[in-house]
Order: structure tokens, then sequence, then C-alpha cells
């Protein structure tokens, strides 16, 4: 094994297992698997909700067996099942104590980084009822009021500096209990947490609409100009003032960052100009929600629109289940300074057209049409069977506003597999298992180089500008391919020669016994214009004897050898039916003993003896 940073070459191995492939070469299949649910190392949002009120959501109650079965089957995972109290003291870092009245159980369940719907009981709950065949796919709607008495937003010019975008709504006629608050709330933290990117991309305000009073304007002002009392504050405070105050408020400190060193902060105002938020640091206390809230107005502050529409729809069709007219949303009319107006929120159908030969053949399995129709109806997607001219059927699917992660056909197939069942799907060979010609014949080379004593290193694709340059006696030019705000000196470049990794390697081995022989097959990137890129990757080769003696006469024969192993001849110079060596000018190199490999009138290589004012030091 070779540590990159110090790279160490290990005891000669037996000839019989050199040159064995370094990297298996994998033919991309035309449509990878559905990567949401693989297990790639990325963390997903883990929702931790009480078993028994998950279970009176449901309709009825589960084994910690099946119910973990049945995340299984719909694509989300039972991470763990743990208590109230068990949680707080693994927080404190706490002894575990008697486990004979430790609290509520708790579910906590991992669930797809895009399924905003499901970071609630509320969204998890109705997806399963669907899933399992309880409930019908909920059509919400967003209530039908006069313009005149819609509320409406006012958005200044200002805000352009800071938070440009805000979307509002509205949930009338909504009933909280403790639990149902709770659950609100976390659902805000949570989309804060995930989609908004801790409130920088969006941030969520909710007030109880009774307290304040149409329309409502959203500015920016200078610090100095914004007083309020703040949500769980009596006193009123400057804005510059509050950024101070919450330097030392564990929560809130971390979002300081946003708008701080801005000469204006984002504030939202009702029409008797109390405050009702900061965004996105906090809300005004005038305005907090309660359990006795009956009407909720809801405001999310963007630099990502597209994003804030997202949250906005999961707040609201999550909690419209609450409202007297259930799955019912008020609007709230949004105005620009430039006069443009919108609407808000859009909770419209989106339409898309999936032929079912593209489902069936990404997932491997050949469906009837009724059952792809059932399968996407498990998953909350409508569809509705056509035919083409062509006799091709297809499906139009009717993606609801919950469900903001299906954005091309590829999702639809994903969810068809997924209502089917991963595990029911037959195993199948692919059509082809052979490597690609460039691998076989790398295979070879380093079977061929192996066996005449070489040990095989790997070694950084990025280096530093001074191994490419300077260690090899060249001068610094713009002919590497660069990388963009390299956070180390040590990968500035992507390599365009294989020389300098192994100048490394031998430079931090200097004392193991020699000789030393090494070599390397592998890729080197070179700029190149006429690429889409700009840039193209070549294999190359690379081999480096370092002893008591020059070698040259040593890598002389491994270059005759791998030629011979080519089935190419050693011809006169000038006759391009083999290949042949002249003089060289390669300025990592002594001058005399260094000579050009050409094959076919063009240069295919360079050996000789590394300069010894160059390359590594002590070498």
């Amino acid at each position: 094994n070779y540590s990159p940073s110090s790279p160490t070459v290990p005891e000669p191995l037996p000839p019989s297992i050199f040159g064995s492939p370094v990297a298996s070469d994998h033919r991309p299949p035309p449509l990878p698997p559905p990567p949401i649910f693989s297990d790639s190392g990325v963390t997903m949002p883990t929702v931790s909700v009480g078993r028994d009120r998950l279970f009176e959501a449901l309709g009825r109650t589960y084994t910690d067996e099946e119910f973990d079965e049945l995340c299984f089957q719909f694509g989300i995972e039972l991470d763990d099942i743990t208590t109230e109290k068990a949680i707080q003291r693994k927080e404190k870092h706490l002894e575990e104590e008697g486990v004979e009245d430790d609290g509520e159980t708790i579910y906590k369940i991992e669930v797809p980084a895009n399924r905003y719907d499901l970071l609630c009981l509320e969204g998890l709950a109705q997806a399963l009822r669907i899933f399992n065949g309880l409930d019908p796919i909920p059509t919400y709607k967003v209530a039908n009021i006069g313009k005149e008495s819609m509320l409406e937003m006012r958005v200044k010019t200002e805000t352009s500096k800071i938070r440009p975008y805000v979307v509002c709504a509205v949930l009338r006629g909504v009933t909280f209990d403790e639990a149902k608050y709770n659950s609100f709330i976390e659902l805000q933290d949570r989309l804060h947490q995930n989609i908004c990117r801790r409130r920088t991309l969006v941030a969520i305000g909710t007030h109880d609409l009774d307290t304040i009073e149409g329309p409502f304007t959203y500015e920016a002002l200078p610090p100095a100009e914004i007083n309020f009392v703040p949500l769980k504050q009596t006193k009123n405070f400057r804005a510059d003032e509050l950024m101070e105050f919450y330097k030392s408020d564990l929560k809130l400190k971390k979002f300081l960052h946003i708008i701080e060193n801005s000469p204006v902060y984002p504030v939202i105002y009702d029409c008797k100009r109390t405050v009702l938020s900061l965004p996105p640091i906090i809300n005004g206390a005038h305005s907090a929600i309660s359990l006795k809230t009956k009407n909720v107005f809801i405001e999310c502050t963007a630099t990502d629109l597209t994003k804030a529409n997202i949250v906005l729809n999961t707040m609201v069709t999550m909690f419209s289940v609450y409202c007297e007219r259930k799955f019912e949303v008020e609007p709230v009319k949004v105005t620009y300074p430039d006069g443009r107006s919108y609407v808000c929120p859009d909770l419209s159908i989106y339409n898309m057209n999936v032929p079912l030969s593209y489902i069936t053949g990404i997932i491997g399995v050949q469906l009837p049409e009724d059952k792809v129709a059932s399968l996407l109806h498990k998953m909350q997607l409508r569809a509705e069977k056509s035919v083409s001219e062509d006799k091709e059927v297809k499906f139009v699917v009717s993606v609801p506003p919950t469900r903001s992660d299906v954005l091309h056909p590829c999702d639809v197939a994903e969810d068809v597999a997924i209502a089917y069942g991963y595990n029911e799907i037959p195993k199948r060979k692919p059509a082809s298992l052979n490597p690609l010609p460039l691998s076989q014949f790398s295979d070879l080379i380093r079977t061929e180089i192996a066996m005449t004593g070489y040990t095989e290193v790997l070694t950084w694709i990025l280096c530093s500008k001074k191994e490419i340059f300077s260690m090899l006696n060249r001068e610094e030019d713009n002919s590497a391919v660069t990388i963009a705000d390299s956070r180390t000196s040590e990968f500035e470049v992507v390599r365009p020669s294989l020389m300098p990794g192994l100048l490394r390697t031998v430079g931090h081995n200097k004392d193991h016994p020699k000789p030393i022989k090494i070599f390397e097959v592998g890729d080197i990137v070179l700029l190149d214009d006429t690429k889409d890129v700009g840039a193209v990757n070549r294999r190359h080769l690379a081999a480096l004897y370092c002893g008591a003696n020059s070698g040259f006469e040593l890598i002389h024969g491994l270059v005759d050898k791998i030629m011979e192993a080519t089935g190419t001849n050693f011809v006169s110079p000038g006759n391009s039916t083999g290949y042949y060596i002249e003089k060289s000018e390669e300025p990592a190199f002594l001058q005399g003993r260094q000579a050009n490999v050409i094959y076919g009138g063009k240069q295919i290589g360079t050996f000789g003896i590394v300069h010894p004012k160059f390359g590594p030091q002590g070498v």
C-alpha cells in the first residue's frame, strides 16, 4: 500500500501477482440505477416521531419488525428505536438508567434528502397511508377569493441588495394541539437545515394573522432604523443591538453571518409598522403563534425563488390537513417595485409524459399498463394512459406540489421500482463484462513490466506547479490544467506527466535499499481546445530506476522489452514500419544521456538520466 503523502516502496513481490489490474474498468449502463436510496455515505435526514402518534395516524399498530419492513418497502429506513429520556441522556452524556418508565417510544426514520414532504409526521403518515391503499391522493387547492380581499405583500427596491424574494400564504381555521404545534415548528427547523441550507437560501417566518394587519411590506433598512421586541424577549432592541445580543445564543449565533455585514437588514412590517420578522434571524414577539392561533400567516424570504416556492408549498400542504377547509390554502399577492405581481402559493399540478417502455426498460421488468398506473398511485402520482400515433403507450403523470423531487422521467421510473419492490426485480448479468480495449492493453503492459522486476505504484493525479515545472527544469507557463481555488499548494494542477509522481515516490523512500525499480500506468490530462471540456485524458507509462549506477542501459532495455511485447520491431532512423531512438533535448535529463522514442514518424516517449540539479532533494 502507498500513502500518497509519503509513498513507501514495499519489498519485492512474487512475479505471479505483478501486473494485476489496479482498478476495475466498468462500462457505464445507459441509465444508472436510482441513486436516492443507495448507501453512498451521504448523510440523509432523520425524522424523529412518536411511535404511538404515528400508529394512530396510520390507523393501526405495528410491531417494530413489521414497521421496519413497511419502511423498507416504501424506500425509507427505520434507523433507530429509542425514547425521549434516552435521547436526553445521550445529549447530556449521562449513563443509562433503568428502563421501567423511559417515556414515549421514538422512531428515528431516515428519509431521502429530497423528499421534503417526509420531514414531518403529517407527511410521513399521509404517504404511508396512500402507499397502503388507505387514502386517496389529496387534491390541494388555492382558495377562490377576490383580489380586493386578498392579502398583499409589497416588496421594496432595497431588498434586492440583501434578500430579493418573498413568497407568502395563509392557513385559515387551523386547529393546533401541543403535538401538532410542535410538529409545525419542527418542520420549519428541518427545512431550515435541509433545503434552506441553514437559512442562507430561504428563511421561514410564521405569524398569528389575527395579531397583525395587511397589507405587509418587505423592506431593507439600515440596522439602526429597525426597532422591535424579538421572539421570547420583553425588551425592545435595535437590529444592530440584537445582532450583538444573539452572539451568545447557541442556536441563533450561527445565522448572524448571513446579514450582519450588510449595510441594510431585511425586515417585514404590517400596515401599522409592527415588525413581523427580521429574516433570517428572528420573528417579532408581537405576532408569535401559540396553541390558540387559528389563522397562520407564512412568509418565506429567499435568495433562491425556486427553493422558496418549494419550502412554502411543503409548509402549507403538510399542515392544510388541520385547516377548517381541508387541503385548502389562502393565497397572498406579492407585488414587486417594477409593478410585477404574483399570487402564491402555486399548488398547480405538473404533467409529465413518460413512455411505458422507458419505465420498464430502466427497471428491467415487463409490467402491464394497469400495474404501472397502480404502482405510481401508491407513490402519490396519478397516471393516465395514452397511446401515440406510432402505437407507443405513454403515461401522463400528474406530479403534485408535495413531490418537488420528481423532475425527470427517471424519477417516475424510480417510484415504480420502489412501489414494485427492489427485491422483486430479478437479477441478471450485464450483456458484457469485457473491459475496454485500452484497459486490456494497459494490463498487458503492467504484466510485462512487473515480470522484469519493477513494482507498480499509484500516485496522485493532482500535483503542485513546482513539481511539473521547476523540478523538471521547465519554464512555468499555462500548459497545465489548473485547479480553481486550490486549498493547498500541493494540489494546484492536474498532472501533465507521470514523472513527478515517480520522483516524489523515490524522494520519500531515499533510505530504502537500492536499487529501487518502480513504474506507473495511468492517465494524465492535457489541454485541448477542440474538446467541449477544454482538456483530454491520455494513458501514459513511466518507469524509474534508482541505484548505485545510472541505470541508463536498464531503462533502454525496458523500452526495448515493451516494444517487443507489443510486436514493434527496432528499425533504422527514418523507417516508419517500426521504432527507433534519436537524440533528445529534454531539460529534465542530462545532456547526451537521453533519447526520444520515435514510432511512425512521431515521438511517443523519452528516456534518460535525471539531471542531479533537479528532481526531489536528496535523490
